[in-house]
């Protein structure tokens, strides 16, 4: 049996933006899988978390490339959000900035930042490709 293709989420613990995150990434990304991490305000854990968060969050980001082969790694914030009650447009800022964060991991992966709206709809706020292409 394959192992399949993988991506990976740095997503809100919030229960209400798993499915529909990881819908879109398997439509949007082909991957079979989604290794999901968890945080409450996801985007604002990796652009304003503690150190020890961060580097939390980026050693599991390297579990999910190393072993399963991750393709492109997603930071994720999202409307009515508990565990980082900001504006839609302070969660755009951090997503972006989460993203220049994810990618000075150096990791050889696609890096989006995807906002879930109050529709619980999935939009791309950005994407930056793999190093190299």
């Amino acid at each position: 049996m394959s192992k399949g293709t993988f991506a990976t989420a740095i997503n809100c613990m919030d229960g209400r933006v798993q499915d529909p995150v990881t819908r879109w990434m398997r439509q949007e990304l082909g991957v079979d899988y989604v290794d999901m991490i968890t945080e409450a305000g996801a985007d604002s854990a990796v652009a304003l978390g503690m150190p020890w968060q961060v580097d939390s969050i980026r050693k599991r980001v390297g579990i999910s490339v190393e072993k399963h082969h991750s393709t492109a790694v997603a930071v994720i914030g999202h409307h009515d959000c508990g565990g980082n009650p900001v504006s839609n447009e302070a969660h755009h800022d951090q997503i972006r900035n989460a993203v220049r964060i994810i990618r000075s991991w150096r990791f050889p992966v696609r890096v989006l930042g995807l906002w879930v709206n109050h529709l619980w709809m999935v939009e791309a706020i950005c994407d930056s490709p793999p190093p190299g292409s």
